[in-house]
């Protein structure tokens, strides 16, 4: 019998286990929206951990939504290892100049220690905020770039997949580096209060990459890494379709998938029907000019597609959703899944 209301955490972990909670869970995986609940910019915002941590506490008030997101921004990775962080007013802080410049660097690469990182440790802070608030009440999620997809802001795209093509000697090299720094990178994370990990793997996509090659290279790299990560682990492709790779995914031993809008739902929750669940698939990018008629039809949709047995997550496509989107549209969002997404679901 299903309690008339879980807490967050009780119906994620339901909809994990491949069963119906109340009502279909809802991650707004939001960053920047921090910002502007705190009256911040965003370098300011991000500067500090009790910013983000308050900033992730009132958007989960203000939403209803099922998650505490600990993920400030990709590039926060690569300046552990020394690399630019470029800062804008209005989107999310991007790597700058690429610190590989030449194969010859990769030689002998020690990974950075995250604990003796500034701006990883006041990751670290933030989710030991966010975990004493949760209160086992709430997910945490914490967010690693894999070692397969960390390259492309370590090197460039373009050397990147050269190398993965002709010098598989370094591609080896740079990935036993990554792995290490990434498993130490999550396991912190979960001994902070990390509920669980999403692991953002974008070139493991054949949106970039071919399905062989990446059985050959980011399949055995995930193999390797998730193995070593002490807690679940969500493995999302940051809007690169997933259908084509899905049951690989699901052999790597992660719990949910990250799901694109351009995935078609339906085949690929019938495929990844309890092994793994799915997390998606709104379009973060259309989001920003949704009208909330448009909204109710998108969510609606969505969950008719996916939602029924448990195994769905309704989400954005990317893993952020765009500091454009307005407060109407998510609040919009919210009260859709709360209209289409009590259990058991109803035909509309």
């Amino acid at each position: 019998m299903i309690p008339h209301e879980m807490t967050s955490l009780d119906r994620v972990l339901c909809t994990l286990g491949h069963n119906e909670p109340d009502r279909v869970p809802l991650f707004l995986l939001l960053t920047m929206h921090g910002a502007k609940e705190m009256g911040l910019s965003i370098p300011e915002y991000f500067s500090k951990a009790q910013y983000v941590a308050e900033g992730q506490r009132r958007l989960q008030e203000k939403y209803n939504h099922d998650c505490y997101y600990a993920f400030f921004y990709a590039a926060i990775e690569t300046a552990a290892w020394g690399g630019e962080v470029v800062f804008r007013e209005n989107g999310p802080p991007n790597a700058g100049t690429p610190f590989i410049k030449s194969l010859d660097q990769i030689e002998g690469l020690a990974p950075p220690g995250v604990k003796t990182s500034p701006a990883l440790s006041e990751v670290l802070r933030a989710i030991g905020l966010l975990a004493r608030d949760a209160d086992g009440k709430v997910p945490v999620i914490g967010v690693v770039i894999s070692p397969f997809s960390l390259p492309v802001m370590q090197m460039g795209f373009g050397p990147y997949i050269e190398m993965i093509y002709r010098r598989p000697d370094m591609f080896a090299q740079l990935m036993a580096a990554n792995e290490a720094f990434c498993i130490e990178w999550a396991n912190a994370q979960l001994e902070a209060g990390a509920t669980a990990i999403c692991y953002f793997d974008p070139v493991s996509s054949p949106a970039i990459i071919p399905r062989e090659i990446y059985l050959e290279t980011g399949h055995p790299v995930a193999m390797r890494t998730l193995g070593r990560i002490n807690g679940p682990t969500a493995t999302h492709l940051a809007s690169g379709i997933a259908l084509p790779v899905a049951e690989d995914i699901a052999g790597t031993g992660t719990a949910a998938i990250g799901v694109s809008s351009a995935d078609n739902l339906a085949a690929i929750k019938e495929i990844c029907r309890g092994k793994l669940t799915l997390i998606g698939n709104l379009n973060g990018l259309e989001m920003v000019n949704w009208t909330r008629q448009k909204v109710f039809e998108v969510v609606k949709a969505a969950i008719s597609a996916a939602g029924a047995g448990g195994g769905f997550i309704l989400s954005d496509n990317h893993g952020e959703i765009p500091y454009q989107v307005p407060e109407a549209v998510l609040l919009a969002i919210s009260e859709a899944v709360q209209a289409y997404g009590r259990y058991p679901l109803k035909s509309h």
